[in-house]
This record gives C-alpha cells, sequence and structure tokens, in this order.
C-alpha cells in the first residue's frame, strides 16, 4: 500500500508498481533533529556499510536516500532496489547533521531489529528480501545509553 507520508523514490512505491523497492518505516525517532537516511547495500559482510564510492567503483549496488527530518508525524522512506533479490539495509538518524555516524548522538536501525551490541550486525541480520513491487517493513531506531544501544524506552 502507499502511504501520503513516504520520502525519497517515491513513485516506486506508489499503488501498483512493479518496481522492487522498499518502505522502511522509522520507528522511535529519539527527537526530530538532523536528517534520517535510508541505505542499499549487496548482502554480504565485506561490501555491508563499506565506503559507497568503493561500492559504486566496484559496481555494486548502493543507493542512499537522505532527507531532513519531517517536523511531525510517522515517517516511512521508499528507496527502489537495482532489482529483485537479497539486501542489506541501514537506517540512520543523523542528528547533528555531520554525515558521519557519531555513536553519543545517532541513533540506527536494521531491518530484522537485530539486538546491536558494540559492532555492527552482520549482513545476514539486517536484510530484506525484494521482490517485484513494495516490501514494507518497520525499523525501531536504536540509540546510544550508555552500555550500548538500545530502541528509546516509550513514555
Amino acid at each position: 500500500t502507499a502511504h501520503a507520508a513516504t520520502y525519497g523514490d517515491v513513485a516506486a512505491c506508489a499503488a501498483g508498481s512493479t518496481t522492487p523497492a522498499l518502505l522502511a518505516w522509522f520507528d522511535g525517532l529519539k527527537d526530530r533533529k538532523g536528517k534520517l537516511r535510508l541505505e542499499l547495500f549487496p548482502s554480504n559482510d565485506q561490501d555491508f556499510l563499506a565506503d559507497d564510492f568503493l561500492l559504486e567503483k566496484a559496481g555494486k549496488p548502493f543507493r542512499r536516500i537522505e532527507l531532513a527530518t519531517p517536523a511531525a508525524g510517522p515517517v516511512a522512506i521508499c528507496i527502489r532496489a537495482p532489482g529483485p533479490g537479497r539486501y542489506s539495509f541501514a537506517m540512520i538518524h543523523d542528528r547533528d547533521g555531520k554525515r558521519k555516524f557519531t555513536f553519543s548522538s545517532d541513533g540506527i536501525g536494521f531491518p530484522g531489529n537485530p539486538k546491536l551490541g558494540w559492532s555492527k550486525p552482520k549482513a545476514a541480520k539486517a536484510t530484506a528480501t525484494l521482490g517485484d513491487g513494495v516490501t514494507e517493513i518497520h525499523v525501531r531506531l536504536n540509540y546510544f545509553s550508555g552500555i550500548g544501544f538500545s530502541p528509546i524506552k516509550e513514555k
């Protein structure tokens, strides 16, 4: 289903679209500062979260959608995939807008909502399989809380 609150590759997530795409809902935002980013990577540990310049230079799939964090309402970003298949994704709340992950302030989430420790999850734990059309997921963002990363406690 298409949603009015969608950002990014909106046409790819329109009702009836046969374009392989991921509609990712950003759940548990800490606040409305900075930017939100959704990134698509090859689904293997070597390429997952690798430098986008190196991935593109090697002809490997990589896509990024970035936008200012909307002031209110639910947030879903649509990202078009190069084709059907398995991809790993990272969802980042870049609260300070530095375009570089800052452990103390930024939030991060992955498909499947793996429990996060101090290291990046394995690519297989951050994967979504896309077919022809839209695959929709909800991802709970995690923020640093002194002993590691975890979702914000609901008030």
